[in-house]
C-alpha cells in the first residue's frame, strides 16, 4: 500500500481539500486497498477542528466532502508511516525538510504542484484570508495536481 500525506500550514483549507480530491480518485478507481491518504498541518493552530467552512462549501460544490479533523504533522510517526509527504507551498516544503530526521525523510517530501499537468502554478495558495475566487482556485489546482499524482503512483 502506498500512503500519501498532504500538508499545509493549519490543515483546514488546502491539505484537507487535497485529501478529499485524492480520496475521490481512489474511490472512483476502486483502489482503496492500494492507496491511502491523510492530511496534516505544520502548525497546530487548528488542531481538533474540522476544515474551514468556506473551503467545505467550495469543495461540496465540486462534489468533494471534507471530513478530516485538523492535526499537526507528527515527526515521530509521519515520516515512517507515509511514502509521500506533499507540501502545498514552498514554505510548507521548507518546514517539512527542517523537521526531517535524515535523507530518507527528505526524499519523501514533494511540492503539490510538481504533480500538475499544467505549469501555470508553482504552489497551492492559501485561501484563508482571500475571497471566494481563491477557494475555487485551490480546488482547480488540487484537481490538476491530484490527477498527476494519481497517474504517477499508478505508473510506479
Amino acid at each position: 500500500m502506498i500512503k500519501v500525506l498532504f500538508v499545509c500550514l493549519g490543515n483546514i483549507c488546502r491539505s484537507p481539500s487535497a485529501e478529499a480530491v485524492f480520496n475521490a480518485l481512489i474511490e472512483k478507481n476502486g483502489l482503496g486497498s492500494e492507496l491511502q491518504c491523510d492530511s496534516a498541518g505544520t502548525a497546530a493552530y487548528h488542531a481538533g477542528e474540522p476544515a474551514d467552512f468556506r473551503m467545505k462549501q467550495f469543495a461540496k460544490k465540486r462534489g468533494y466532502r471534507l471530513t478530516s479533523i485538523s492535526r499537526p504533522f507528527n515527526t515521530k510517526v509521519d515520516f515512517d508511516r507515509f511514502d509521500y509527504i506533499i507540501g502545498m507551498d514552498n514554505q510548507n516544503v521548507r518546514d517539512l525538510k527542517a523537521l526531517a530526521r535524515n535523507e530518507t525523510d527528505r526524499n519523501k517530501i514533494f511540492l503539490m504542484t510538481d504533480f500538475c499537468f499544467s505549469d501555470k502554478y508553482d504552489s497551492v495558495p492559501d485561501p484563508y484570508y482571500g475571497d471566494d475566487a481563491d477557494f475555487g482556485l485551490v480546488i482547480d489546482i488540487l484537481e490538476d495536481a491530484c490527477a498527476g499524482l494519481f497517474r504517477k503512483l499508478r505508473q510506479s
